[in-house]
């Protein structure tokens, strides 16, 4: 499997009340942006939502500010936090 660069990489977090259509409405954001889900993680705790994607923007048609106001917009919409951070910057704010 060909990884991307890691500049191209982003994180995106989700967590909220668990409900119908989450994943697809996230999925539809990221779509539209041609970014595109090397990976997603999701479960479900007691009756909250969590997620985490790795996302790859190479071909991505906004820049990562753009999306990542998309993405909080849908998260209010949907009674959601989503965020989404470049990958380092994760890493850097999540190390042990």
């Amino acid at each position: 499997m060909n990884t991307p660069p890691r500049a191209n990489r982003v994180i995106v977090t989700v967590i909220g009340q668990d409900r119908v259509g989450i994943i697809a409405g996230v999925a539809t954001i990221l779509a539209e942006a041609s970014a595109n889900i090397l990976d997603i993680s999701q479960s479900i705790m007691e009756e909250f939502f969590v997620m985490i994607m790795m996302v790859d923007l190479e071909k991505a048609t906004i820049p990562f500010e753009e999306l990542k106001q998309r993405l909080a917009a849908k998260g209010t919409e949907m009674g959601l936090r989503i965020d989404a951070q470049h990958e380092d910057v994760f890493k850097y704010m999540h190390r042990v």
